[in-house]
């Protein structure tokens, strides 16, 4: 199941559930004090799917009993995907009672159609504005990434990103622009396109190292060209490794991807962007662990390869 697909499914399954309570502004009141890991670590919910899918077993996103595995594992940070407005009414109480954060959300969006952008950024922001109530700070978004668009749907698109961004700011919140692998085909051009026909200051980069990475033909060059030209817009970083171009269980920094030398470049540059964790699994991952154990051993790697952050 891919994330958009992801993303709708646990929409469906979270607005048939009943949630009561306020919506407070938890920002940093969590217990993460009480972590004995030094960073702040977030999760994305798209992974824990993917593990609980080969089980058999649903991830049913912002129930106490997901929250409290993603606890359990040594995160801090929660980024779920969602859907509609309505799915944050109640989560503020259940994240302060499992200590986690949620600095950012992850929120599918369809910008290059004319007849679509416009209700699209309106739905966007209208979770950017319960999702702000939580302490969000980063809205991450890939646009609609489907077919090969033309020039006039990728001006469409670049021109919708920047008006979304300008309207989330007002609220407080980064509009981060996310890509996976298609993205890359034909040049990369629908790629570059979002990150030089936009604003810097109203569209920020979430960089998910391996989605370049595969887009680009198994290609670290490639990854780590576009971190040289688009650094300085990095706010989260998605991560996740790879093994022979199939993703691992556990994110390590032994793997396809040099992530001692990225962590390397952002220290030199002085950059600290949110970390998430989203190491999913696939088609001939090694099956020999389960989602808490695989993010136990994320946290320690990512503590590893990203303590000078703390």
């Amino acid at each position: 199941m891919d994330r958009r697909t992801f993303v709708a499914a646990m929409a469906a399954l979270a607005s048939g559930s009943t949630v009561l309570g306020e919506n407070p502004n938890i920002g940093e009141k969590a217990n993460i004090g009480e972590n004995p890991n030094p960073l702040h670590i977030s999760t994305n919910t798209y992974p824990w799917g993917t593990f609980y899918s080969r089980e058999g077993k649903a991830f049913v996103v912002h129930s106490d009993e997901a929250l409290a595995a993603i606890a359990s594992s040594g995160l801090t940070g929660y980024e779920p995907g969602v859907g509609n407005p309505g799915e944050l009414q109640g989560l503020g109480p259940k994240l302060k009672r499992h200590g986690l954060l949620m600095r950012s959300i992850y929120v599918n969006s369809t910008l290059h159609e004319k007849m679509e952008a416009q209700k699209s950024i309106d739905l966007v922001v209208a979770i950017g504005q319960k999702a702000a109530e939580l302490g969000t700070r980063i809205i991450v978004t890939n646009p609609s990434p489907a077919g090969n668009k033309g020039d006039a749907e990728l001006i469409r698109q670049a021109e919708s990103l920047n008006q979304l961004g300008t309207r989330l700011k007002t609220l407080g919140i980064s509009l981060a622009y996310h890509n996976h692998d298609v993205e890359l085909r034909h040049g990369a051009r629908e790629f570059h396109h979002m990150l030089t026909a936009t604003d810097p200051d109203c569209v920020k980069f979430c960089l998910d190292a391996h989605w370049v990475f595969r887009g680009c033909g198994n290609s670290q060059v490639a990854l780590f060209d576009a971190l040289s030209h688009y650094a300085d817009r990095v706010v989260e970083i998605h991560l996740r490794q790879s093994e022979k171009g199939i993703w691992t269980e556990a994110f390590s920094s032994t793997g396809d991807i040099d992530y001692d030398r990225l962590s390397g470049f952002l220290k030199k540059k002085g950059i600290r962007p949110h970390l998430v964790l989203e190491q999913a699994v696939e088609g001939g991952t090694p099956k020999t662990i389960n989602a808490v154990e695989a993010h136990k051993k994320g946290v320690a790697g990512v503590n590893r390869l990203f303590g000078w952050m703390a």
